[in-house]
């Protein structure tokens, strides 16, 4: 479909028309943040709190308004064949149907236009010149269709250079004469050079990533993605949806969005920024459980049996063994009178609260207070009067905190984990039935610590106290969750994201062909009930549209191996890719990688160079010596600085739009095991926007090789 295609636009130059709203929006949104930078709030609150507050407030709502300057502030127009229902214009600004008013819009038409992009803007006279993606009045920009219109007689999609509206191109969804082809201006951009950190999809959302991005905020959903399907985008996108439809709720209870390490958050940190969403926190699980300082690590053996399922239960165990039955009444004494409670109606007691099983903390809590009102059952029947405050002296009564320190002493969790990783017998009692002797022998640590300032924790021993916590105190939940690169987290992780949204939902992303860790998720029926959430819809994206055709379709070769269960990934791309594959000698394989990424950085983009881990210091000094600079994952290229050294274990999730991958068998031998190795060398291959070369000097993978 050709840009500038004809329209009936009723002017000489329909797109110096489009330039000019695009002018004309941009002085409304100047506009609407001096009205905000203008606004006295000296007397409007009651004290300095509430000025702090709203002040914050205000200041947030500024930066929400800030204009981009390379980036388009609108990206589409719809016009209606006449005016959409109050259903589809609801919420488009503000909630107030937009106006028919066609300001900035190009001539009057048969019926309403609205501009589409990033944000809303209106004139000073609250009419709207640009509709934020995400109101309801948008979703036939990303749904509409030929077969299902949805009373779109045209959309025009619009392309821009830095910043510039240069060129349009309409699709007349109501002409049955007009042939069906793909989008150029929409090919453009998918495949524009990925410099810098990672960018909005929000000008090319699919219509199966739409149907992703808006659903529900009561359900949680499970996105099934293969390389370059936009998993993570479509999760971004959603939060940025949720927070525009459900702002009051998720304001209150909170959003959060938990990556695999934090190069992988830094290379998505300013997509949510871009759409105007400024306050989603961002964090890996292990910031989550950062509760003690990580200064171990776990052989692979030892940490997939702590991020087991059954340390859930273990752990219960080992919190719940300090419970003990009274044997000696409680003498209470106040003023001249004494009070006694039989150790039989405490054990009664005791059991009540074991039985129920709640939090071991809330049940320490209650103990007091339940005593206390046995005594002031007493004091009824000899016929007092206490009261509410009685009860609370007896609570803390010394022979009332004697009883309960006795019967139900308190836990800490760091301490209680401590104990269960250097004490043979606690744990032997606590895993009997669950461990078996081997797996007990694996927890155990060789030199345990004399106390906590001097316990290598590792990270999974992080998630065990986080657990026991919780056992303790429940942790706070959120309204909604992003867990991205979900396949590589073990049971145990994966129960403590769900606890930070276990009365709110989540959006789980991942791809079960790119698990790289030992204990990586078999099936997301699994992953989904250690989260719990059983009842999550599992949606399965594999529609690429970052990965070329023929680069794809290459790393596909491993999935009978690495994933059998799943469909391979196609490509949209109608470019095949830049795409080699080169035998050198061993003794030359370190000059060739460093000419590929010579080579490579003669194109336009980012340039990633992927390598086995152990790999990365002699690929570092062999480029230094090369003269050529190179970034560590995460960080920002720049003009001098367009090359990213990437060790493999760090590369999931991250793009570039040319990929040298260093010797193959390296990235499969510094993993545990083959399996581990293959999904390890999949995901590296499918790093790769618009050009892959792969140097090797070792055989590759026989799936490979053919």
């Amino acid at each position: 479909m050709p840009s500038h295609a004809p329209t009936q636009d009723h002017t000489p130059d329909p797109l110096q028309r489009e330039r000019d709203h695009l002018s004309s929006s941009r002085s409304a949104l100047r506009a609407m943040r001096e009205d905000v930078e203008a606004l006295d709030i000296s007397d409007v609150t009651g004290n300095w709190v509430n000025a702090k507050i709203l002040a914050g407030e205000i200041e947030v709502r500024i930066k929400a308004l800030a204009d981009l300057a390379h980036t388009p502030l609108f990206f589409g127009r719809l016009d209606y064949g006449h005016a959409p229902g109050s259903d589809l214009a609801e919420g488009a600004s503000g909630g107030a149907a937009p106006s028919a008013s066609n300001k900035g819009g190009g001539g009057r038409r048969e019926g309403e236009s609205f501009y589409i992009g990033r944000r809303h803007v209106h004139d000073a006279e609250g009419d709207p010149m640009v509709i934020d993606w995400r109101a309801p009045v948008s979703q036939p920009f990303y749904r509409a269709s030929r077969v299902e219109p949805m009373d779109v007689r045209l959309r025009r999609r619009f392309g821009y250079t830095g910043g510039e509206l240069t060129a349009y191109e309409d699709e007349h969804l109501s002409d049955p004469a007009e042939a069906d082809t793909a989008s150029k201006l929409l090919q453009t951009e998918i495949e524009r050079p990925r410099v810098g950190p990672m960018r909005d999809i929000v000008a090319t959302i699919q219509p199966e990533q739409d149907e992703i991005v808006r659903a529900g905020v009561s359900g949680t959903v499970c996105v099934q993605g293969a390389p370059g399907t936009g998993k993570t985008a479509v999760g971004l996108h959603r939060v940025a949806y949720l927070l525009y439809a459900h702002r009051e709720r998720l304001a209150r209870t909170g959003t959060l969005v938990i990556g695999p390490n934090a190069s992988f958050l830094q290379y998505i940190e300013q997509v949510l920024p871009a759409l105007g969403e400024l306050q989603v926190k961002q964090a890996t699980v292990d910031d989550l459980v950062a509760h003690v300082p990580l200064r171990g690590a776990d052989s692979a053996a030892t940490a997939t049996v702590k991020g087991d399922a059954r340390m859930a239960e273990v752990l219960r165990r080992a919190v719940r063994s300090g419970i003990r039955m009274p044997t000696e009444p409680v003498m209470v004494v106040r003023g001249s009178r004494r009070w006694r409670v039989p150790a039989y109606e405490l054990e009664e007691i005791v059991k009540e609260l074991a039985e129920r099983d709640i939090r071991y903390g809330a049940a320490h809590d209650a103990l007091p207070q339940r005593i206390a009102h046995a005594v002031l059952v007493q004091m009824e029947r000899a016929g007092e009067a206490p009261d509410d405050r009685v009860q609370d002296a007896v609570a803390r009564n010394s022979a009332v905190k004697a009883a309960v320190k006795a019967c139900w002493p308190p836990v800490d969790p760091a301490k209680l984990v401590l104990r269960l990783l250097s004490d043979p017998d606690f744990l032997a009692a606590s895993a009997d039935g669950l461990l078996d002797a081997d797996e007990q022998k694996l927890l155990l640590w060789e030199k345990p610590a004399r106390g906590l300032a001097s316990a290598k924790w590792s990270s999974a021993d992080a998630v065990l106290i986080d657990e026991a916590r919780d056992l303790v105190q429940r942790t706070a939940s959120l309204g909604h969750v992003v867990l991205d690169e979900a396949q590589d987290l073990s049971p145990m992780q994966y129960r403590a994201v769900g606890r930070r949204c276990s009365t709110g939902s989540a959006t789980v992303l991942g791809d079960i062909a790119q698990g790289t860790t030992p204990w990586a998720t078999a099936s997301w029926a699994e992953a989904l009930r250690h989260l719990g959430k059983p009842e999550a819809r599992v949606e399965e994206l594999t529609r690429g549209f970052r990965v070329p055709r023929e680069v794809i379709a290459y790393a596909s070769r491993l999935l009978p191996e690495i994933a059998p269960d799943l469909a391979p990934a196609t490509s949209v791309r109608e470019a095949g890719g830049d795409f080699a594959v080169q035998a050198v000698a061993p003794d030359g394989l370190d000059a060739a990688v460093v000419e590929a990424c010579r080579s490579a950085l003669r194109h336009e983009g980012s340039i990633g160079l992927i390598a086995a881990d152990p790999r990365i210091a002699v690929l570092g000094a062999a480029l230094k010596e090369a003269g050529l600079p190179y970034l560590a994952p995460g960080a920002e290229t720049s003009a001098t600085a367009r090359l990213t050294l990437v060790p493999a274990s760090l590369a999931k999730g991250l793009e570039y739009d040319y990929v040298v991958l260093d010797e193959p068998a390296e990235i499969i031998a510094a993993e545990p095991d083959p399996r581990t190795g293959l999904r390890r060398l999949y995901v590296s291959l499918t790093r790769a926007v618009s050009g892959l070369t792969v140097l090797h000097a070792s055989p590759l993978p026989p799936a490979l090789a053919a």
